[in-house]
């Protein structure tokens, strides 16, 4: 079963991390990336751009509303996700709960639904 794990940092604390420390975090996490595309849990990674870069966009009543940086102002903002393969959500956890990254923020783990439900959206999520 497939997986959306996303990665929630807080900007500022990584931020602040000497060089050495950014370093060490970076091999790691390149380091597990490849561990697990070799163990064939790895779909996909992407690291994302700063929030200070995104927009967010709504449409009500047929007008487009676009506001700058995320939906919302909280400590930790979405830096990133990545797509794994796993047996199930406990495996998904485990595979999560490595992410180096974890340490500094949190991983959101999602199935993924392999397709759209005809009942509607959410009715049937748990």
């Amino acid at each position: 079963m497939r997986y959306l794990c996303l990665a929630y940092e807080e900007e500022n604390r990584l931020n602040v991390l000497s060089r050495s420390e950014w370093d060490l975090l970076r091999r790691e996490t390149l380091a597990y990336v490849e561990e697990l595309r070799k163990k064939g849990h790895m779909i996909s990674a992407e690291a994302l751009q700063s929030t200070q870069t995104a927009s967010t966009v709504r449409v009500r009543n047929g007008r487009v509303s676009i506001t700058d940086g995320p939906f919302a102002e909280t400590k930790e903002q979405l830096g990133g996700f990545f797509l794994i393969n796993a047996r199930d959500l406990n495996e998904a956890i485990q595979v999560a709960s490595r992410w180096p990254s974890a340490r500094l923020g949190s991983i959101e783990v999602r199935p993924i639904e392999e397709a759209l439900r005809e009942s509607g959206r959410y009715l049937e999520a748990r």
